[in-house]
């Protein structure tokens, strides 16, 4: 009875299940690819890669603006330990010429000796000549006591600048670690800006290049811009400047006018290249206007002023973090240095999220 039994049956176990598990999910994912009911991840469109491209030029702008910041402080720094170390080249100097004096009354009192008064007196052959000789050493005595006050004097000044100057350069070796990380980040997100760049199709990498940062709206209210079409390709700015309220705005209007066309390079004011802020501290600085250096202290540098009361020459700013600035021309319209790869443009206020203007004084 027993021999007519069929074979027991074992399941599978360890290395073998696991193989039969494999070749089975493998025939499976094989037989979903050739029934075409597997669906790949979506590529992005060109929107998508547009919107990508425009959040890393927004972030290596902030981070431009950071790094301005920090060479505007470094900058400072190197010049105020330059000028320390000037001031204590001048005060060694004189300290050494205080040393030399205090050593000179020194050596004339070594030589005198130090016999008593009484003693000295009586061994003279001539007292008349001792007492001669005794005020003038009174009067030596004098002249050591104001040498050492002097050296004293000296070596404490010359021990205040060298610490300043130390504390100086301690501050610039900081500022110059924080300029090389902002440096960093900003080559970092424009180095990813162009990898995507180069995944677009042709007609959306030029409107990049234009400096596009969306597709373009038209100016609120359907306002069109007053200023001459001449203007528009860096032509006569009589027109566009007679609309500013003070002539130093119609200056710096003109300036930037002319600027139209030069190329966005970060960290740059001019005059053949600027970036944001840069555009707008030139243009000012040419109508004699001191702005300073980056778009989160120019927004504090003039009178805030809103939105419906803008005129030519106002500095107007975008993004929540104030990383944009771009020099108000009139009819909705600005110029600004959009990003790197996009010259100097006039562009729609409302191309971007505004966030505050500010009137230069």
């Amino acid at each position: 009875m027993a021999s007519h039994r069929k074979p027991r049956q074992h399941p599978l176990t360890g290395a073998t299940a696991r193989t039969a598990a494999g070749l089975a999910l493998a025939g499976a994912a094989t037989a979903t690819v050739l029934d075409g009911s597997a669906q790949a991840a979506p590529h992005p469109t060109p929107s998508q890669l547009r919107t990508r491209i425009d959040r890393y030029y927004q972030e290596a702008e902030a981070a431009t603006e950071r790094y301005n910041g920090a060479k505007e402080k470094a900058d400072r720094a190197e010049s105020t330990l330059e000028g320390l170390q000037d001031e204590a080249a001048r005060r060694t100097a004189r300290l050494n010429t205080a040393r030399n004096a205090l050593g000179s009354v020194a050596t004339a009192q070594y030589r005198e000796g130090s016999l008593p008064t009484s003693v000295r007196l009586l061994m003279s052959a001539s007292p008349e000549q001792y007492l001669e000789r005794a005020s003038m050493s009174d009067r030596a005595g004098v002249r050591r006591s104001i040498a050492v006050t002097r050296y004293r004097d000296e070596l404490r000044d010359v021990e205040q600048v060298r610490t300043t100057a130390g504390g100086r350069l301690a501050e610039l070796r900081r500022e110059k670690a924080t300029l090389a990380r902002h440096k960093r980040a900003v080559e970092s997100k424009l180095t990813e800006a162009r990898k995507i760049l180069e995944r677009l199709p042709e007609e959306h990498r030029a409107a990049v290049a234009r400096g596009d940062a969306a597709p373009q709206a038209a100016p609120a209210g359907g306002v069109t811009s007053a200023v001459p079409a001449a203007l528009h390709t860096g032509g006569s700015v009589v027109g566009g400047a007679a609309q500013a309220p003070t002539q130093r705005a119609a200056r710096a209007v003109a300036y930037a006018y002319s600027a139209l066309g030069k190329p966005y390079v970060w960290g740059a004011t001019g005059p053949s290249a600027f970036d944001c802020s840069g555009l707008t501290q030139a243009a000012w600085r040419a109508a004699g206007v001191s702005l300073p250096r980056t778009t989160y202290t120019q927004i504090n540098a003039g009178r805030r002023i809103s939105r419906g009361a803008l005129a030519p020459g106002d500095l107007v700013f975008f993004y929540s973090g104030v990383s944009h600035v771009g020099i108000y021309v009139g009819g909705g319209r600005m110029i600004h240095a959009p990003h790197p790869g996009a010259p100097v443009r006039i562009a729609p206020v409302d191309e971007m999220p505004f966030a505050g203007a500010s009137r230069p004084a």
